[in-house]
């Protein structure tokens, strides 16, 4: 597989891990279905996070793809409007470009990698945690074919929160980082509900124009 840094376009997803579950079927267009299921990625602090892949059933066997099966993929992150009730739903997935299984796998060979290049879209929002930690939320815009944009929620730390601090809606950047899930509760109708959220923690940022 190549690296990351392989890559020449504005959006690339490189990951390797494990199988969580079953594939689903997602969507149909033309004939052609789509599959959704998540690969459980180990992180250096031996947590690990749940990432969706949605992949076409034309590029691989999916028939294959089973429970704690290792596999790889290349692809680009995606994001959809999903509309429940009279409110819009931003769901993101890594869309699978090439994917292929890994007979021969061990634990050093996870991979979680991210690039883009894109556009700012709204005010980063700047903090402190009470420990004193900086963080800056940004939502990226990174455009892809047919006039369509993908929305990437992306959280920074340190001294590139403090960068984001400073950039204007519209500012061009590109990002390394890798996708992580969080998981949280929210309460419905007296009724608490596990959610995930996913996220791109960036590890390096700089600008497009440099």
């Amino acid at each position: 597989m190549n690296s990351i840094n392989d890559f020449s376009d504005n959006n690339n997803v490189s990951i390797v891990g494990i199988v969580q579950d079953e594939p689903k079927i997602n969507h149909e267009i033309y004939g052609e279905k789509f599959y959704i299921f998540n690969l459980l990625i180990r992180r250096l602090s031996n947590s690990f996070d749940e990432i969706p892949v949605l992949i076409s059933e034309r590029l691989i066997e999916v028939s294959q793809i089973v429970k704690d099966k290792p596999l790889s993929v290349e692809g680009q992150y995606r994001s959809y409007n999903n509309m429940i009730g009279n409110k819009s739903k931003l769901v993101l997935n890594v869309f699978a470009r090439e994917a292929k299984f890994i007979d021969a796998f061990n634990e050093s060979m996870y991979r979680n990698e991210v690039f883009f290049d894109g556009y700012i879209c709204k005010k980063p929002n700047y903090r402190t945690t009470p420990f004193g930690r900086e963080i800056s939320d940004i939502l990226l815009a990174v455009n892809r074919a047919y006039n369509k944009s993908d929305y990437i929620p992306c959280i920074c730390w340190g001294r590139n929160a403090r960068f984001c601090e400073r950039l204007e809606i519209g500012k061009e950047i590109k990002v390394w980082g890798r996708i992580q899930s969080r998981f949280y509760e929210k309460k419905y109708d007296e009724q608490i509900v596990k959610r995930v959220a996913y996220e791109v923690s960036v590890n390096k940022l700089e600008d497009s124009n440099e």
